[in-house]
């Protein structure tokens, strides 16, 4: 019998000692002379503004509201547009009842085969008069001119001058487009709406709300969705040469649903937005058996909105000093995030998650129920308790054995 007990003993024993080899998952071990503390605790409950959502904090949340706006300034350019001869272009010269000047290389070619190509110091060769400087000045300058020189070989010439080719000039259309490529700036006025129409529109994932202008190494920032969907004329720009419009994708608008939800997953903020309960909704709504409905929040990182709103506002001398603002984010007295608290345990209150907006980066979360909570403690219990009963039993059975 005793040697019985000494051998249930080595064998619980060993079982005991390897199971701290035989523990499942990975594990990383580190001595403590390599762990560099904080010299200060950080607290996380002290960087972070809390407020219940009720219909006052809504309102104060939400962003201002876009009205369609005329645009004088844009109204005014458009009305005093000219077009500038550039080097590429090419030049449709008439002087009327004289065809020899007009089509020497025959009538059977095109305007642009014809026509009298622009060089690249800005000049033409027409034949009497001989080199004119056309580079920098409109249709009607050049007309003069070529007039006030021919006056000396014909008599009242009469001259007409327009463009064959328009190919000096040009603005770019990048991004989430259907056709995205350059497209030529001509002596009609094209403005930003006119060249996202004719790129064949926005694409699926476009980011309308964040395009951007760059002109002369300057970035602007558009919002389309004011444009288009508001009519906020204020937003539709006069394009110039070398100007770039670039659509970014909506990779960036984005938010996280986590926890006792049904499908906790990462979901794309659409072109019209998104609401807090749209959020639930897309989840399959809150998990009925483990969730505190009255834990509903949606956690707000406010630094990294700031950073976004800078960057949108197009603020080049804030390049470069991403690290800096990192290091000296726990100085500053900006708190880390705002906190949002929805009670839906009386269902009505979904109706207030209709009215408040998502933004990118928000983290939507549903906290457990305390019973829910609980019962995760249990289980993790229960299969300690069953092997140490199970032993016992086995124990018994071979003392009375």
């Amino acid at each position: 019998m005793d040697f019985s007990k000494k051998l249930l003993f080595t064998a619980v024993a060993s079982l005991l000692l390897a199971g701290c080899t035989v523990v499942p998952g990975s594990h990383l071990s580190l001595p403590d002379n390599k762990q560099q503390a904080d010299n200060e605790a950080f607290n996380v409950s002290e960087q972070v503004n809390v407020y219940p959502l009720t219909p006052s904090v809504i309102y104060q949340s939400k962003r201002p509201e876009v009205t369609a706006r005329t645009n004088p300034a844009l109204d005014a350019e458009l009305t005093g547009y000219e077009y500038y001869i550039g080097p590429g272009d090419i030049l449709n010269i008439t002087i009327w009842d004289h065809p020899e000047l007009t089509i020497p290389a025959g009538s059977y070619r095109s305007s642009s085969e014809s026509g009298n190509w622009v060089h690249a110091d800005g000049s033409i060769f027409y034949p009497y008069i001989g080199i004119v400087q056309v580079g920098g000045k409109t249709v009607t300058q050049i007309r003069d001119e070529i007039s006030r020189r021919l006056a000396a070989f014909i008599e009242s010439p009469q001259v007409d001058v327009n463009v064959a080719a328009f190919r000096s000039q040009k603005a770019y259309v990048t991004g989430e487009v259907n056709t995205p490529g350059q497209q030529a700036i001509t002596n009609v006025p094209m403005t930003l709406l006119d060249a996202i129409n004719k790129a064949g529109g926005l694409a699926q994932n476009a980011d309308w709300r964040n395009v951007t202008l760059t002109r002369n190494g300057i970035e602007q920032d558009i919002s389309l969705y004011a444009l288009m969907q508001r009519g906020d004329l204020t937003q539709n720009r006069l394009l110039r040469p070398g100007d770039i419009v670039h659509v970014p994708r909506n990779d960036a608008q984005k938010v996280f649903v986590m926890g006792e939800v049904n499908a906790p997953q990462l979901l794309k903020i659409d072109r019209a937005g998104m609401t807090l309960t749209e959020a639930l909704s897309s989840v399959g709504g809150i998990n009925e058996l483990e969730a505190d409905a009255t834990g509903v929040f949606v956690i707000r990182n406010v630094r990294k909105n700031n950073k976004v709103r800078e960057a949108s506002r197009g603020r080049e001398d804030n390049r470069g000093l991403e690290d800096n603002k990192a290091n000296a984010a726990s100085a500053d007295n900006t708190p880390l995030a705002d906190i949002y608290q929805l009670n839906i345990k009386d269902a009505a209150a979904l109706v207030l998650g209709t009215e408040f907006e998502l933004e990118p980066y928000d983290v939507v979360y549903v906290t457990s129920a305390p019973i829910a909570r609980w019962n995760r403690v249990v289980r993790q219990l229960l299969p300690t308790i069953t092997g140490f009963n199970q032993l016992t039993e086995g124990a018994v059975r071979v003392r009375d054995w």
